[in-house]
């Protein structure tokens, strides 16, 4: 699957390129440059449903609040990933993760929505936070990127690099 290309699974994504001051769109978010990722430490997916909490791991869970709801979850990273464009091409320019625990067997999860929400926003704009990771998902995490667009992963800014090393 191809991060990159225009798959918007029917969704209608509206872009801030509206010239009109407070017109249609004015005032929505253009996810057009934002990616999912599905990280765990077997393994890290591009899953594009993740942008509307539809992802292959999330479809059928009931999610709440408490963690202890969950005591037999399996822990998920819900990394978002912004892309851009810069002197030498495109590069990962912000790259978060969200922990989430999903028990497949019970269909019962856990995650805090807001901090989902709230990640999204910083990885739109341009900061890497990826606390919590165990070395073995960061490096899942890293050959993704490294492998799925080489030059986007040569291009990226040290500081994700550093954190992902």
């Amino acid at each position: 699957m191809d991060m990159f290309k225009g798959k918007q699974g029917g969704f209608n994504i509206i872009s801030n390129k509206n010239q009109v001051h407070g017109g249609y769109g004015a005032g929505m978010i253009d996810l057009s440059n934002v990616s999912s990722i599905i990280v765990n430490e077997e393994e890290a997916v591009i899953d594009i449903g993740a942008l509307h909490a539809k992802s292959a791991v999330e479809k059928g869970i009931k999610f709440s609040i408490n963690k202890e709801d969950v005591p037999n979850g399996k822990r998920y990273w819900l990394v978002w990933v912004a892309t851009d464009m810069g002197e030498n091409g495109a590069y990962y320019a912000g790259v978060t993760a969200c922990e989430m625990l999903i028990d497949r067997e019970a269909r019962r999860g856990w995650k805090i929505l807001a901090d989902h929400v709230n990640k999204m926003d910083y990885a739109m704009k341009r900061r890497f936070i990826l606390d919590g990771m165990n070395e073995k998902e960061k490096q899942n995490l890293r050959k993704l990127l490294e492998t799925h667009k080489p030059e986007m992963w040569k291009n990226s800014p040290d500081e994700l690099k550093e954190k992902l090393a």
